[in-house]
């Protein structure tokens, strides 16, 4: 049951950037702003859900993950300093997609394809929205994906969640052992 509650948490929050648009935003800005709300929301989910199911070392993982993300992609940013499709500057790697994939496939090995696939979703429609926006091309998001992805597969490692309880009902006493397999 609590493994249901959490996914329909994740997809609610996944939805919000949906709503959160309003109509008085063009299609092309709602895209934009969706995919910026959810190259925020995926890093929180990860973090949420070290939380929710009480993971230290996921915590540690996943801190350690985006620390390589976040250092590859802007230290590539600086060295190769492209320039955007709309003419700004440090268009290689995509920060929102690295960050996005980064959390999406922590998500993924560290929870399983029940979370994994949603994550993939968002993210992918986050790279997706930094291309539409032109704000990127497409190898900047392809890039920021692959430096995301690898990052997270480097320090993850899967969810046990053993759980060692005293359980009792007063005709016996004993010690209950339950996890995830």
């Amino acid at each position: 049951m609590r493994n249901s509650f959490l996914r329909i948490i994740a997809l609610l929050c996944g939805m919000i950037p949906v709503f959160a648009a309003g109509p008085w935003v063009h299609a092309g800005d709602s895209i934009e702003k969706a995919g910026d709300v959810l190259s925020i929301l995926l890093p929180a989910t990860g973090a949420g859900l070290t939380l929710g199911f009480r993971d230290g070392q996921g915590a540690v993982q996943f801190v350690e993950s985006t620390a390589l993300t976040l250092g590859v992609t802007y230290g590539l940013k600086y060295a190769v300093d492209e320039e955007r499709p709309n003419g700004g500057s440090y268009s290689f790697p995509s920060g929102h997609t690295s960050i996005s994939f980064s959390s999406a496939e922590f998500i993924r090995k560290r929870y399983g394809w029940g979370y994994g696939v949603p994550a993939y979703v968002a993210a992918s429609f986050v790279a997706y929205s930094r291309v539409e926006s032109g704000q990127h091309y497409t190898h900047d998001v392809i890039a920021g994906a692959v430096i995301g992805i690898v990052s997270s597969y480097v320090f993850t490692t899967p969810f046990i969640g053993l759980q060692i309880q005293p359980d009792t009902d007063g005709r016996y006493w004993g010690v209950r052992l339950s996890g995830n397999w």
